[in-house]
C-alpha cells in the first residue's frame, strides 16, 4: 500500500509518499510560496534533489504540481496517480470532537471547520489540503490525524483553566496541547529503548523545535503538556513569547495602541528567542552570537533552557517520578549544548548525562551514565510515519 502524507500550511504543502510494506519514503518534498509565484523542491532517495519554479495560485494547484513530479518518467516514482491508495493529513486541532484519526467524511471536514477559531493560522490550511486532495484525486480515502488527539486523555485538573466555568462550557476554552503525535511516537520508541513496557513507565518527552512543548506520559497516556487553548502557551519558543501573565496584553493594547490581533502578531511572531536575541528564531545562529559575545543572544539560551527544565521538574511532581526524560526535534535531536544546559538542572531527578554520548547528533540513544537513576533518552521523531500507519489502519490497506 502507498499512502501519501500531506501537511499543508497557509503558504507551503509538505509531503512525504510511504510504501507501507516495509515503511520505507519513496519520495518527499515541499511546495512552497503558494498564492504568491510557487516553487517545489522535490527529493528521491538516492537521487539528486529535483527543484522547479512553477505558479501556484492555491493547493489545489500544488497538488497537481506534486502529482507530476511523483508520475514524472525523470524525477517521479509511480507510474499512475491509482497507485496512491490513501491520502493521511496532518490536521493541528481536533478539539474535544476527537481522540483519534479518523477517516474524512464531510461530518468529519464540518467538525474540523467548527473549531478553526482555534487554531486559525493551522486548521483553515488543512481544510484547503484535504479539499485539494479531494479535487485531484476524487474517491481517494483520506485520513485526518490529529496534533490534539493524544492529549485527549489529560484529566480535568490539568486541562482546565481557572476561569469561569461557563466560558469552558460556552467557547471549549481549555487547553488542548500539541505536537500529539510527535509525544506518541518518541515515547513509544523510548519504551522499546529501555526495553520495558510504556505501560510501566513515566516519561516526559521534550519536543524542541522552532515550536516547542513538553508532555507528560504515565503510562502511555498524556497526562498533562506545556502548550495550552494554542499553540502560544507553554516554553519560550523561536518566536512565539509561550508563558506569560495575561495581564500583557491589555497593558500591550493601552500603551503601544494596539489591538487584539497585533498583539496576537507580537507574540506569535515577533517574540520567544527572536524577540529576545534580536538575533535570530533559529538556534544555531543565537548558538553562534552567543559564542561570539552576544549577552542577549545568551539571556535567550538561558531562558529557553531554564523553562524546559522547569517544565520537566513540573511534570515529574505531577507524576510522583519520572523514568526518562526525552529530546526530540530540530532543537532536541541536534542541539547538544541545549541538551546539556537543560539536564544540568536536573541532577535532583537522578539525571547524569554522559558528555561524549550527548556530543552526538540527531540518531536515537541513551546519553545517560551507566549508574543514572533517571534515563535521559534522543529519538528523532516521525509525525509522517505515525500518519501513514494510521491511515493504512483506519483505510484498511496492506
Amino acid at each position: 500500500m502507498k499512502v501519501l502524507v500531506i501537511n499543508c500550511g497557509s503558504s507551503s504543502l509538505k509531503y512525504q509518499l510511504l510504501n507501507m510494506q516495509d515503511e520505507s519514503v519513496l519520495a518527499k518534498g515541499l511546495a512552497e510560496r503558494i498564492g504568491i509565484d510557487g516553487r517545489l523542491v522535490h527529493e528521491v532517495p538516492g537521487r539528486d534533489k529535483h527543484s522547479v519554479d512553477k505558479p501556484m495560485p492555491d493547493h489545489a494547484a500544488a497538488i497537481a504540481i506534486v502529482l507530476d513530479a511523483l508520475l514524472d518518467a525523470t524525477v517521479g516514482v509511480l507510474k499512475d496517480k491509482s497507485e496512491i491508495q490513501a491520502i493521511g493529513h496532518r490536521v493541528v486541532h481536533g478539539g474535544e470532537a476527537f481522540t483519534k484519526s479518523a477517516l474524512i467524511t464531510p461530518e468529519v471536514e464540518k467538525a474540523i471547520e467548527d473549531v478553526s477559531d482555534l487554531a486559525p493560522l493551522h486548521n483553515p490550511p488543512n481544510l484547503t489540503g484535504i479539499r485539494a486532495c479531494a479535487t485531484n484525486m476524487p474517491g481517494v480515502p483520506q485520513v485526518a490525524v490529529f496534533d490534539t488527539a493524544f492529549h485527549q486523555t489529560m484529566p480535568e485538573k490539568a486541562y482546565l483553566y481557572s476561569i469561569e466555568y461557563a466560558l469552558y462550557e460556552k467557547y471549549k476554552i481549555r487547553r488542548y496541547g500539541f505536537h500529539g503525535t510527535s509525544h506518541m511516537f518518541v515515547s513509544a520508541e523510548a519504551a522499546k529503548l529501555l526495553g520495558k513496557p510504556i505501560e510501566q513507565l513515566k516519561i516526559i518527552t521534550c519536543h524542541l523545535g522552532n515550536g516547542a512543548s513538553v508532555c507528560a506520559i504515565d503510562g502511555g497516556k498524556s497526562v498533562d503538556t506545556s502548550m495550552g487553548l494554542t499553540p502560544l502557551e507553554g516554553l519560550t519558543m523561536g518566536t512565539r513569547s509561550g508563558d506569560i501573565d495575561p495581564a500583557v496584553v491589555s497593558y500591550l493594547m493601552e500603551k503601544e495602541g494596539l489591538n487584539g490581533q497585533q498583539v496576537n502578531d507580537l507574540l506569535n511572531k515577533k517574540s520567544g528567542v527572536l524577540g529576545l536575541s534580536g538575533v535570530s528564531s533559529d538556534f544555531r545562529d543565537i548558538g553562534t552570537a552567543a559564542k561570539e559575545g552576544n549577552k542577549r543572544a545568551q539571556a535567550a539560551l538561558d531562558i529557553y533552557c531554564y523553562n524546559v527544565a522547569g517544565y520537566i521538574g513540573r511534570y515529574a511532581a505531577n507524576m510522583n517520578g519520572v523514568d526518562a526524560v526525552v529530546f526530540t526535534a530540530g532543537v532536541g535531536e541536534n542541539d547538544t549544548y541545549v541538551r546539556e544546559q537543560i539536564t544540568n538542572y536536573l541532577g535532583y531527578l537522578g539525571v547524569d548525562v554522559d558528555a561524549e554520548k550527548n556530543s552526538q547528533r540527531g540518531k536515537a540513544m541513551d546519553i545517560s551514565k551507566a549508574n543514572a537513576k533517571t534515563r535521559v533518552l534522543v529519538v528523532p521523531t516521525n509525525e509522517e510515519l505515525v500518519i501513514a500507519r494510521d491511515t493504512k489502519t483506519i483505510v484498511g490497506g496492506k
